[in-house]
This record gives C-alpha cells, sequence and structure tokens, in this order.
C-alpha cells in the first residue's frame, strides 16, 4: 500500500510541471533519487491522533455519512472559493429535475471568462448532458447557460442558490453567480462548503457524474472531444469518488473532493491553496487520514 502511496505523488509531481521534460538517463549511471518528492505521510496514516502537513490556509474534513467535523483549521474563514461553488449550481439544478429537458442557449450564456466550452446562440443540449460537463470540465458558459434555463437570469439564480444554501446550513455564504468568478459580495467557508459537499455526495446524480474520470461530449456541431475530470485524484487516488476543484486569483487552488473505503465515507474540503499540486497532496493525506479516522472510531 505504501508503494502505491508514493507512486501517487510521483504522479502527481509530473502533473504539477507538464512543461518540465523528465531528465535523461546517463548510461551506466546509478538511478538517481527524485528530489523534491514528499513522501505521502510525514506520520504514521494509522495514527488517527497525529494530521499529515496541510498547507491549504482552510480545511475541514468530515465524516460523510454522520456529518462529524474530524478537523478543520480556519473552517470559518470568509473567502472566496471559485469554482467549487458549481456544486451548489449542480445541486439547485439537479433538485429541479426533469433532467432529460432540452436547453437552448443564448448570446448571455457565453457572457463570462476564461474556460468555456464554446456554447453558440442556438447550440440546444440536454440538461443532463450540460450537468455533465458542468462538473466534469467546469465550463463557465455551462453553469451560466443552466442558470438561466432554470431561473431565467443568473440574478435569479443566484437567489435561489443562497436560498438553497441557508436552507442546509450555509450561514457564513453567499453567492452573486453560479460559476464561482470573483464578484464583489460572494464568498463562503471551509465549514459551509462541507455542509454543501455532504448534501450534492448524497445526490445519485450528482455523484455518478462526479466520478466519472473522462466525458465524452458531442457538440452541437456534432463533433466530439473526449474530457479528462479536472479532478485529478480520481486518477492517482483508487479511492477518491468526486467532487470538484477550483481556482481564480482571488481563491487561490482549491479542491472539495470525496472517497469512501468499505462503508465508510469521506469529505474533504481545501481552500487557499497556492501552489496548484499542494491541492493534491492536501486533499489525498486529509481524505485518507480521514477514512482511518472513521475506521478507527468506537
Amino acid at each position: 500500500m505504501l508503494a502505491r502511496f508514493v507512486a501517487l505523488f510521483l504522479c502527481i509531481g509530473v502533473l504539477a510541471c507538464p512543461a518540465e521534460a523528465a531528465p535523461k538517463k546517463k548510461s551506466g549511471s546509478k538511478k538517481a533519487e527524485s528530489p523534491g518528492v514528499a513522501k505521502p505521510f510525514e506520520v504514521d496514516p494509522s495514527d488517527i491522533h497525529v494530521l499529515p502537513i496541510i498547507h491549504a490556509e482552510a480545511v475541514v474534513v468530515c465524516d460523510a455519512t454522520n456529518g462529524q467535523v474530524l478537523y478543520e483549521r480556519n473552517g470559518d474563514q470568509i473567502r472566496a472559493v471559485a469554482s467549487t461553488q458549481k456544486l451548489l449550481t449542480a445541486l439547485v439544478v439537479a433538485e429541479g429535475g426533469n433532467l432529460s429537458a432540452k436547453v437552448t442557449c443564448t448570446a448571455s450564456d457565453a457572457a463570462c471568462e476564461p474556460t468555456k466550452l464554446g456554447l453558440k446562440v442556438g447550440d440546444v443540449y440536454q440538461r443532463y448532458k450540460l450537468l455533465q460537463i458542468l462538473l466534469v470540465k467546469s465550463m463557465n458558459d455551462v453553469a451560466r447557460a443552466l442558470a438561466r434555463d432554470n431561473a431565467g437570469s443568473v440574478p435569479a439564480f443566484a437567489d435561489k442558490m443562497n436560498t438553497k444554501a441557508r436552507s442546509i446550513g450555509m450561514r457564513n455564504s453567499n453567492f452573486v453567480n453560479p460559476n464561482g468568478l470573483t464578484e464583489s459580495g460572494q464568498y463562503s467557508t471551509a465549514r459551509d462548503m462541507a455542509k454543501l459537499a455532504l448534501h450534492v455526495y448524497r445526490n445519485r446524480v450528482l455523484r455518478g457524474i462526479m466520478k466519472e474520470r473522462t466525458l465524452n461530449w458531442k457538440y452541437a456541431s456534432g463533433k466530439v472531444t473526449v474530457f479528462e475530470n479536472t479532478n485529478k485524484l480520481l486518477k492517482y487516488f483508487g479511492l477518491c469518488n468526486g467532487m470538484k476543484t477550483g481556482y481564480t486569483d482571488a481563491a487561490g487552488h482549491c479542491l472539495v473532493s470525496s472517497a469512501n473505503q468499505g462503508g465508510r465515507h469521506v469529505v474533504a474540503v481545501v481552500l487557499g491553496n497556492r501552489q496548484r499540486e499542494n491541492i493534491w497532496k492536501d486533499s489525498y493525506n486529509l481524505l485518507a487520514w480521514g477514512l482511518n479516522q472513521v475506521r478507527n472510531s468506537p
């Protein structure tokens, strides 16, 4: 098992620096150790009383079965959460039902940057398909299309987001748009995002989408593209089964993630990492530690 954990972070190290080519081996030379590759745990992961090193500014990890908070750091700190708030967008849309309905795109849907699917006026997509690409590839124009389709306009949908947030106990959050792009008056906390994550985790439709590593997407034009999930833990940590990444300059690198093993379920919220590779390390460490914590609890 330890060898698998080390392999995980070797992969993450490569992922974090895609522009750097691997050094060529010199003929006859000894195999060099990989510098700067941290061990998955700086402490024994089986010791439920000692946490691994965490780099994020705010974190919460909780038992997804009963909602118990297992560990937190700055859980109530008000901050931007970037595209992780698309979990709330998806929850509102999913609970609205009729996911087989068609959505016709308008010019206003494309009024956002920078990550876009490229929706064109008159394009028609199934609502469920738009939910898939929203959660797998985090397209901002898709979030706007779903919001407009659901509530008539982005501001009206933001009102629905806030109503839903309050109904599930998110007391220190306010949302202005469906995609997480930075706007004045938009914020949340790690604790509130954990509450949201628990509700999303219990939604069978959304869980089915978020666990997908890749998505075959068919554009209205007929072109087919394969998209890889932005949540790399799905690829490098076999116990991970969702949820959602996020990044803006204001929020830093963020990840809400989940994992399950042997009937144990945990959710981790990691906000405000300034180095992208640390969201994978922190989230992996918290999920693995959390699963051990649940396993060893009385």
